[in-house]
């Protein structure tokens, strides 16, 4: 993610901050500038940027609830900010920790939307395109009997809300044996299965994707049921985590969401300007940089610039007494396997693939659950 700072008095803001802390003036960022904006707010709730001409925003109207700082153009027809708005269910606000949940759910997703946004790619709402839009279904589970599982179905996608509960989360990692659980990385996960259906399945990629994921056609439920009684023991040598080996579309999933991670990282490594003069053992420097949304392929990238900046990360992880954030090794056939998601994304970017964006039409009413 890019540096930012404050557009009234240039001192250093970050992306979940609701007001600088130098001048006081309140922040909003701007899905349509990618950045965030300060502005004066006046007795009467009106928002005036502040320190910089441009286009006039208005809050999205979850601001006030605490659980958002993205803005809306003032002349939208949307209350909803681009992410908010699709949101379609939220769990029972009655129960005080479930605006915890919700927040922190919001929280993710938004970082989820900057980095699908940078690279180019739709995020219509599935009340405004039904066959194509998102639906983001964030459900408690109130009933042992009716299990509520986090997982994606033609657009839809569901989050147990208990996710977003820290011990909760930590403890379903260790009873599964799961280096890496975040709720960054659920979403990065299952969006990975939208933008399979939206690019893969009836497309040019399905035989190229076929041959480095497998057949996707092979029985899922069997698929799931034989990977949690037995699974593969080599998936080190060709998956980037043992959860990946279990299908071809949670190979995909998972290395989709290891390509965000990687998009991300190293965005904000380079916003920084991190240098790193050990890189590679006896090896030259490398001054981080992003990746190149341009370019044709990554391969080099993943090896030359995410590895060291990855294992530095993990470094900087253990030396603070935490947990690598980045648990994976990356083998040759991940690395095929990024490339070719890099270049999918690329091809939609160009406009190869019909992905255009909804227009904007009526606000999306948001549903609370009433259980």
């Amino acid at each position: 993610m890019k540096l930012f700072n404050c557009t009234h008095c240039g001192n250093r803001v970050f992306f979940e901050n609701l007001s600088c802390e130098r001048c006081k003036r309140t922040l909003g960022y701007s899905a349509e500038e990618q950045t965030m904006l300060a502005f004066d707010v006046n007795p009467d709730g009106d928002w005036y940027r502040a320190g910089a001409e441009g286009p006039a925003y208005r809050p999205c109207v979850n601001t006030s609830q605490g659980v958002c700082n993205w803005l809306v153009p003032f002349d939208s027809a949307h209350r909803h900010c681009v992410s908010c708005r699709t949101t379609h269910t939220i769990p029972a606000l009655s129960k005080p920790e479930n605006v915890g949940y919700w927040a922190a759910l919001e929280k993710a997703k938004r970082r989820l939307f900057y980095t699908l946004i940078e690279l180019g790619l739709p995020v219509p709402n599935k009340l405004e395109d039904p066959a194509n839009g998102l639906s983001f279904e964030f459900l408690e589970e109130v009933d042992p009997k009716a299990r509520v599982l986090t997982g994606h179905d033609e657009g839809v996608i569901t989050l147990n809300i208990a996710e977003a509960d820290d011990a909760m989360r930590e403890k379903v990692r260790l009873s599964m044996h799961e280096p890496y659980r975040t709720l960054l990385g659920h979403f990065r996960h299952e969006i990975g299965h939208y933008y399979w259906d939206r690019l893969i399945r009836e497309s040019s990629w399905l035989e190229e994707c076929r041959a480095l994921f497998g057949d996707e056609s092979v029985d899922y439920a069997e698929s799931l049921k034989h990977h949690y009684a037995n699974p593969k023991a080599d998936w080190p040598l060709s998956h980037i985590s043992v959860y990946a080996s279990s299908h071809p579309w949670e190979d995909w999933a998972e290395t989709w969401a290891h390509y965000l991670h990687m998009v991300d990282g190293l965005e904000t490594a380079a916003s920084w300007g991190l240098h790193l003069a050990h890189a590679i053992p006896s090896g030259p420097a490398l001054t981080v940089q992003p990746l190149d949304p341009q370019s044709q392929g990554i391969g080099q990238a993943v090896i030359e610039q995410w590895l060291p900046t990855s294992q530095f990360i993990n470094a900087m992880d253990r030396s603070l007494g935490s947990q690598d954030s980045s648990p994976f090794v990356i083998v040759a056939p991940v690395v095929a396997k990024l490339d070719f998601i890099h270049r999918v994304v690329h091809a939609a970017r160009r406009g190869d693939m019909p992905m255009s964006f909804v227009p904007e039409v009526a606000p999306v009413p948001l549903v609370a659950a009433t259980a």
